[in-house]
């Protein structure tokens, strides 16, 4: 869901005497919408509690929104995870690029991959 939308709606919430708190990437966003409690992840869009498939990571990040929840004793309290996408910080630098040399296997991928999704579309007639 949209960091905007999901921080206007904690924001609501809060007003109504609901505790929230956030977890995300888009920290500017987040932030300017002044939500009460927030976890930033330095993580691509999509991923704001951790790399699919890494379960430990996914649970250590949402214990420590929930602790935030409990613990924050200011508005407005941002906390980074301690986590890096793959364990590399320089991750923005080639996320998603296309370049001459992995042009080509991107096609491919992405062309297998519409493939099997059409396969698994049911089928009408």
């Amino acid at each position: 869901m949209c960091h905007q939308t999901v921080s206007l709606i904690a924001r609501h919430l809060e007003e109504n005497g609901i505790p929230t708190v956030v977890i995300g990437s888009a920290k500017d966003i987040v932030e300017y919408t002044a939500v009460a409690r927030f976890v930033f992840t330095d993580f691509p869009l999509g991923n704001p509690a951790g790399l699919p498939g890494q379960a430990e990571m996914q649970k250590a990040i949402v214990a420590q929104a929930l602790n935030l929840l409990q613990t924050a004793t200011a508005p407005q309290t941002t906390e980074a995870a301690p986590f890096q996408w793959n364990g590399d910080p320089g991750w923005r630098a080639v996320y998603n690029r296309v370049t001459p040399e992995n042009a080509e296997y991107l096609r491919q991928k992405g062309e297998a991959r519409r493939r099997m999704m059409l396969a698994k579309k049911p089928q009408t007639n």
